[in-house]
């Protein structure tokens, strides 16, 4: 039997509807605030980051290294690792073989001397002065330990020694490792949402005393000082393409509203996102504790999962949340132009601004 054929019209009609009912309905969804201009110290941003976070850490550590102060990574791995391919990370980059072994050091070395003779990231002797603080877990089949190990010795060519602190810890998985999650993981596991009890092992921390220097005691914040704020002014002409939430969050401290405080940007992980766990990161990674009692401003950026068609002209498969370190939104992706690590640097910089009066 041959297919009935229908008017266009009333399809039309319903389209159209249909496309202004979804206006609408996202038009009463009201905006998060603004990012707030804190007059932050830009010259010394603070970077960590766990899994998919602690790649993203080290691609902004490196691209803004005159600007970085320091790294704290726990389950990354070594700037470009997976050289814009995503077999190469799920392979060489997580869990190395001798059929897919990790980049030798020098060649690593070479990539980002070609990326600084090019003008895409900044000059790597800006890594000299800088402090490293990584982690691995003896328990995390994720990201495997000689990922970390080479991540180390690349850190080790461009810094001295007794900049770089490397813990492992036998027993812990692939998480972020805090004590003031409620209801953590136990310290073995690699199972959402990422973030296990090991004793009293504070990463959050540990990395922030050998990033910003001695810390006083840490306190429980007001649940207010925790905000959302409002990422798309950052994203650019086509917001969708940089694979970035409408939301991310900031702690501001009481006494960094008149200016003057440092910063510090936490990556979560992969499976981490507001959209997949809420604000249980954001609240419980351990960073606000130790961030309200030190003067230090967090930001916590946020990627959505995205399966596809975004919505504009843009195809991201990231279904896992993940940040872009091998290079799903774009070829630039570790490098300053790079539309996450661009998106990031223009949020460090609207804090950077002086103090509205």
């Amino acid at each position: 039997m041959a297919f009935q054929s229908y008017p266009r019209a009333p399809w039309r009609r319903l389209a159209r509807g249909v496309a202004l009912a979804l206006c609408l309905g996202a038009a009463e969804v009201p905006a998060a605030d603004p990012l707030p201009a804190l007059a932050v110290d830009g010259q010394a941003v603070g970077v960590s980051g766990i899994s998919s976070g602690g790649y993203m850490a080290v691609q902004f550590h490196v691209a803004h290294s005159a600007t970085v102060a320091g790294a704290g990574v726990l389950a990354g791995g070594p700037y470009e690792c997976a050289s814009g391919s995503a077999w190469l990370a799920l392979t060489r980059c997580m869990a190395p073989r001798f059929w897919s072994p990790l980049p030798e050091v020098s060649d690593l070395r070479a990539r980002i001397g070609q990326r600084a003779e090019r003008g895409q990231i900044d000059d790597p002797a800006g890594l000299a002065a800088d402090r490293v603080w990584l982690f691995s877990g003896g328990q995390d089949e994720t990201v495997e330990a000689p990922v970390m190990d080479t991540l180390e010795a690349e850190y080790r060519s461009y810094l001295p020694a007794a900049s770089i602190e490397h813990v492992r810890l036998p027993d812990a998985g692939h998480a972020m490792i805090s004590i003031q999650e409620p209801a953590p993981n136990a310290c073995a596991t690699s199972d959402p949402p990422f973030i296990n009890r090991c004793a009293d092992f504070d990463a959050a921390g540990r990395l922030l005393a050998a990033i910003h220097g001695p810390l006083a005691p840490p306190a429980e914040p007001p649940v207010a000082a925790v905000r959302a704020f409002d990422q798309r002014p950052f994203l650019g002409e086509d917001p969708a393409s940089t694979g970035m939430a409408d939301e991310g969050y900031v702690l501001v401290p009481g006494d960094c509203e008149a200016g003057g405080c440092r910063i510090h940007v936490a990556f979560h992980g992969c499976r981490q996102t507001t959209e997949q766990i809420g604000d249980r990161f954001v609240r419980n990674a351990g960073y606000v504790e130790w961030a309200w009692t030190n003067r230090i401003v967090v930001l916590f950026p946020q990627v959505r999962p995205t399966y596809g068609w975004t919505g504009g002209f843009s195809w991201l498969y990231n279904p896992k949340g993940c940040w872009d370190w091998w290079g799903y939104t774009d070829a630039d992706y570790a490098t300053r132009d790079g539309r996450q690590i661009r998106a990031v640097q223009a949020m460090i910089e609207r804090l950077a601004a002086p103090v509205m009066r």
